[in-house]
């Protein structure tokens, strides 16, 4: 049965989520605040709104996509933000926020009669295209029932509990792994191309292995070897996630020695190649050292 839904942030991940919501006949609301972000969606057939606040008048059901915690507090909680007496009812917050902010902002909205649904989800840009995301939930069970037929139009749901930011917690060790994976990887098979051997050779090799994961399946062959770098996750992005794993661990009494290194690498990787660029230039830090690049055969630099 088609709805209609608000959607807040179209970027990366939102535009194409959005765009599968459509495709399975639901009508939007949807708001950016860069207006030509909203002009494809608008051009399907999508209503245009002016504020978050805009959309939380038209609809009962708001789906949030957006990069940092920070912007998921101020969109909700901004003067065009959320506001006794509007429509809205319920938001799905498909960011990646941490539980602490997820948790603050369920028991701020309650105030206003909203159920926060706390639902990151993961698998990429790849993902959002393809519809076969990790859709994380937590929340109520009866809004993950009513729900589901929604969510599956954008990837595999997952209930994980009722307690607010649980979902969060599940996004955040999913991608503490994947964000090990990439520089792990990366550090392996320069080393490897170091001694001699063909890095395409190597992806194939450990891809049929044990030690094939989600870098050595999707990033290498797909940006890294290219060297097209266009993946479509921001090196800012997974710097963010890792941090929000790690200050969650701390708060629990966990030290986690080698994720700590995993957040160091991914601060340097900031610090060196910029928020903005794209995650899998991570791989330049570690071929800098080793003073060659990788393609289908090292390259000396």
């Amino acid at each position: 049965m088609s709805e209609t839904f608000g959607f807040v942030g179209i970027g990366n991940m939102g535009l194409p989520i959005a765009g599968r919501l459509m495709d399975a006949g639901h009508s939007l609301v949807v708001y950016d605040t860069r207006e030509r972000a909203m002009h494809p969606l608008v051009a399907r057939g999508a209503a245009r709104a002016a504020s978050v606040a805009d959309v939380a008048a038209q609809v009962g059901t708001i789906l949030l996509s957006l990069p940092t915690p920070a912007i998921v507090q101020a969109a909700v909680l901004g003067e065009t933000g959320l506001a006794p007496g509007q429509r809205v009812k319920r938001i799905v917050d498909l960011s990646t926020t941490g539980p602490h902010m997820a948790a603050r902002l369920d028991e701020t909205v309650a105030g206003l009669g909203i159920r926060w649904i706390d639902c990151p989800v993961s698998g990429g840009v790849g993902g959002a295209r393809a519809g076969t995301l990790a859709v994380m939930f937590s929340g109520p069970g009866a809004d993950y029932e009513e729900l589901l037929p929604t969510l599956r139009v954008i990837g595999k749901p997952f209930y994980i509990g009722e307690k607010p930011g649980l979902a969060q917690t599940m996004k955040l060790v999913n991608n503490m792994l994947s964000a090990a994976a990439m520089v792990l990887s990366a550090e392996a098979v320069v080393m490897g191309a170091k001694a001699g051997i063909q890095p395409g050779v190597m992806i194939d090799v450990i891809n049929v292995g044990s030690g094939r994961n989600t870098a050595t399946m999707q990033k290498f062959p797909q940006s890294i070897l290219p060297r097209s770098f266009d993946y479509g996750f921001s090196t800012g992005l997974m710097h963010k996630d890792v941090d929000l794993f790690m200050a969650e661990a701390r708060s629990m009494g966990l030290s986690l020695e080698a994720c700590q290194v995993v957040l160091e690498i991914w601060r340097r990787a900031v610090d060196a190649l910029g928020p903005e660029s794209d995650f899998t230039r991570v791989v330049t830090l570690m071929e800098k050292a080793a003073g060659l690049e990788l393609h289908g055969a090292p390259t000396a630099v």
